[in-house]
């Protein structure tokens, strides 16, 4: 099983968007950066944990866990001219983008802010919190998780 960090801004998908999805799952499309594309349809398994981090917003920070529940398949969103996610580039018979489904495990009752978990020595090494960091899909060890779920559980 691998650990991750997805990242989202709130306003455009959030863990209350996911909660709130008729099964509580929904795909993880969009993703237009290779590295992070490259996670989605080489590593993330079916089974993987995810902590569902809300970006861009005014408390950035881990809001809750996530499940992926679908491994990686072609990402529609960039065949569909109408969509922001639209590539030309990418054809339905070589697809260049990819994405996963996730389905929602927990809320946290409060955010793990970044803030705190700059602050906090254990995730020094934390790929999360690495300067220049912008990545939306992010591998951790299963320990980082754990240690991060605990501040919360």
């Amino acid at each position: 099983m691998n650990y991750w960090i997805f990242k989202s801004e709130p306003d455009t998908f959030s863990i209350d968007d996911l909660k709130n999805r008729p099964g509580q799952t929904e795909p993880w499309n969009g993703v237009r950066n290779y590295q992070a594309r490259n996670f989605l349809r080489d590593d993330v398994k079916e089974g993987d944990l995810i902590l569902f981090h809300h970006s861009s917003c005014k408390v950035p920070g881990i809001a809750g866990i996530a499940i992926v529940s679908k491994e990686a398949y072609p990402d529609h969103t960039a065949f569909d001219e109408s969509s922001d996610y639209f590539d030309l580039k990418s054809k339905k018979d070589s697809p260049t983008w990819f994405m996963v489904d996730v389905k929602f495990v927990e809320k946290f009752k409060e955010v793990i802010t970044l803030k705190e978990i700059k602050e906090n020595p254990k995730f020094n090494d934390l790929i999360l919190t690495r300067k220049g960091n912008r990545l939306s899909i992010m591998p951790i060890s299963e320990k980082e998780f754990n240690e991060l779920k605990k501040l919360r559980s």
